[in-house]
């Protein structure tokens, strides 16, 4: 990687001359003489300087972004070169949508620990469209989401496993305890607790509405599946959420699924990459994501 662009970066994180060059063990003129180096090369000043502050202007942020992913992708090529002849190890940048990465992945990365002591993972959770969005831009080198994105070609996405989606409410909920199978119909005047847009789990909800034909009129919004399953329990309304998020739930009595004959709704698990080329420990990792045993039972013919 140029060093020039190592200085750079380097600049920004410190936001300081004499601290960046004292992280690289470098004199502060030979700093400023990198970045003029680069600004001479691009043709344009990148940064406003004071005795004060050191921050980008619009050229600086253009070279910054693109800075970030070529320090990325120079990483990723070393460690496919070290892969050729070394065991699966390294850093591992793994991305997950909110049910896989908090019910299901922490599992899996111990059985990965397990079986290949010297890989070292990073876990990033967030909603569909943002780890998308983070594999795209390279800061991750997989993800691991449930629903849909669209207009992103750059992307490969592989469906693996199924997730099956259930109704749930509180425990004492009047329709908890029915016998004959309730109709979607029936739940349009509930209040529905759901995630926000940008999620796989809102999105299965907004396609479950389209489906039947209704529109609830009373939604409440939360940004993770822990506080909504809190507000089912406590009776403040039902949801639509993965069976893997509610297993304990279920199995301490304190949400009930509901008898609603036209569900389970089915969805994707999927597997998103940016990058032809994969080194051996996302290699592994990926094997044992797609033939893990909690997941077999799901799994995509």
């Amino acid at each position: 990687m140029d060093q020039r662009l190592e200085v750079f970066l380097k600049v920004i994180e410190k936001k300081n001359f004499s601290k960046a060059a004292e992280e690289l063990h470098m004199t502060q003129p030979a700093v400023s003489q990198y970045i003029r180096s680069l600004e001479d090369s691009t043709g344009v000043k990148l940064l406003e300087r004071t005795n004060k502050y050191v921050r980008l202007n619009k050229a600086g942020e253009i070279v910054y972004h693109h800075a970030i992913e070529i320090k990325e992708l120079y990483a990723k090529m070393n460690h496919l070169l070290d892969d050729l002849t070394n065991k699966a190890s390294g850093s591992i940048a793994i991305g997950a949508s909110y049910t896989f990465g908090e019910y299901l992945l922490p599992r899996i990365i111990a059985e990965a620990k397990q079986q290949y002591p010297d890989i070292k993972p990073t876990v990033t959770i967030g909603n569909t469209t943002t780890i998308a969005g983070l594999v795209l831009s390279h800061q991750l080198d997989v993800g691991i989401v449930e629903g849909h994105f669209k207009g992103v070609q750059e992307l490969k996405t592989e469906p693996f496993a199924e997730d099956r989606m259930v109704i749930v409410a509180s425990a004492d909920h009047p329709l908890a305890g029915r016998e004959e199978p309730i109709t979607m119909k029936e739940l349009i005047e509930e209040t529905w607790i759901l995630r926000e847009l940008g999620s796989g789990t809102r999105e299965a909800s907004e396609n479950v509405f389209k489906q039947f034909s209704i529109a609830p009129q009373s939604i409440m919004h939360f940004s993770s599946t822990q506080p909504i399953k809190a507000m089912v329990e406590a009776g403040m309304g039902i949801s639509l959420l993965s069976e893997w998020a509610v297993q304990k739930e279920l199995r301490y009595g304190d949400i009930k699924v509901l008898d609603v004959k036209e569900l389970p709704y089915t969805r994707n698990f999927s597997i998103v990459t940016r990058s032809p080329f994969q080194t051996k420990a996302l290699s592994a990792f990926l094997e044992l994501l797609k033939s893990h045993k909690e997941l077999t039972d799901f799994k995509i013919q």
